[in-house]
């Protein structure tokens, strides 16, 4: 069993950033309308399109990210095996740090799987 807690994770970091959210709210709702016209379906895919944000979350070594654009996936009907051929990407351009964080995900995938 893994020790990588996504969900917690997720909880944790919405949980910290509250305050945040509440002290600077023009930047939150700007980050927030940054990332929904970034991520929003378009002539690429949003799913492909959160494939790409998790791989970069795997090559910059981001725990946050894998988490949350994982849960995304799940959402948007991605396959194990959709995720797996783009970790083999981030393998191949991260090299062992981004083998490490591949666990991590796939970690989180199996623990949003179970929660559907």
């Amino acid at each position: 069993m893994s020790t990588f807690d996504s969900k917690g994770l997720i909880q944790d970091i919405n949980h910290n950033l509250a305050p945040f959210r509440k002290a600077q709210p023009e930047a939150m709702a700007g980050f927030g309308q940054l990332a929904r016209a970034s991520m929003a379906e378009g002539t690429v895919s949003a799913k492909h399109k959160e494939l790409i944000a998790l791989a970069i979350g795997v090559t910059q070594h981001c725990s946050g990210c894998i988490a949350f654009h994982v849960k995304a996936l799940h959402r948007l009907g991605c396959t194990r095996a959709e995720l797996e051929e783009m970790l083999a990407v981030c393998v191949y351009m991260g090299g062992g740090p981004a083998l490490m964080l591949s666990a991590e995900a796939l970690a989180a995938w199996e623990a949003m799987a179970t929660a559907a």
